[in-house]
């Protein structure tokens, strides 16, 4: 018995979606040399995700952007709707800030560049898990600089709270906040409660989806 289930700790299950085999086993290879990280299935296109995720429906699907056939970003919707439980990490090669919003929006937590996996691919997946998001930090900055069109007043948001859920649409923890915003992390729990309770949100990506469609996403 090894340490992990001596401790009990429930280990992340993974499907893998990628078109390249030679891709998806050096990503497994990566994943399951990480303690907790299992596995489960991989899939070469959008058909065949959805019938894996339908199947196994792991706690994070890990999917490639530039799939054949059916656009990886219009089955979004349909992969959460399969399994509600399951939380999206794309991994792509694209560096386009517009295809990251267009992913953040539909409901992914975490979008990963391809040449940058073996240094993020696994915290992305950790966050993801643990309804965190994640976004590649310099994609992150360039997102920052070109933010999206206020479609709406901040519904009562205070100047603090925009401030503060902007941040988590960048990916950026409790901590994370807190430290940069010179405040406790109980007081960013706090804003945070309010934030949600303010705009009737309640998951992590709605969160997001609202930030980058009112404008609060900024450098």
């Amino acid at each position: 018995m090894n340490r992990e289930e001596e401790s009990g700790a429930e280990r992340i299950t993974i499907v893998l979606a990628d078109d390249h085999v030679v891709v998806r086993s050096g990503l497994r290879m990566l994943l399951e040399s990480e303690p907790g990280l299992e596995v489960v299935a991989e899939a070469g296109d959008v058909p065949e995700t959805l019938r894996k995720v339908g199947a196994y429906r792991p706690r994070v699907l890990i999917l490639d952007l530039n799939m054949p056939g059916q656009p990886s970003l219009e089955a979004i919707p349909e992969l959460l709707e399969t399994s509600p439980e399951t939380r999206i990490v794309v991994l792509t090669m694209q560096s386009d800030p517009g295809f990251a919003r267009e992913a953040l929006r539909a409901g992914v937590l975490g979008y990963v560049l391809k040449e940058a996996a073996d240094d993020e691919l696994v915290e992305a997946v950790r966050r993801a898990a643990d309804d965190g998001t994640y976004l590649n930090p310099s994609l992150g900055a360039r997102l920052a600089a070109e933010p999206a069109q206020p479609q709406g007043p901040p519904d009562n948001l205070s100047e603090r709270e925009a401030e503060v859920l902007g941040l988590i649409a960048l990916g950026h923890t409790n901590n994370e906040i807190a430290e940069r915003l010179y405040l406790s992390v109980r007081t960013v729990e706090s804003h945070r409660a309010h934030i949600q309770q303010k705009l009737g949100l309640t998951t992590r990506a709605e969160l997001v989806r609202y930030a980058l469609d009112h404008g609060l996403v900024e450098s």
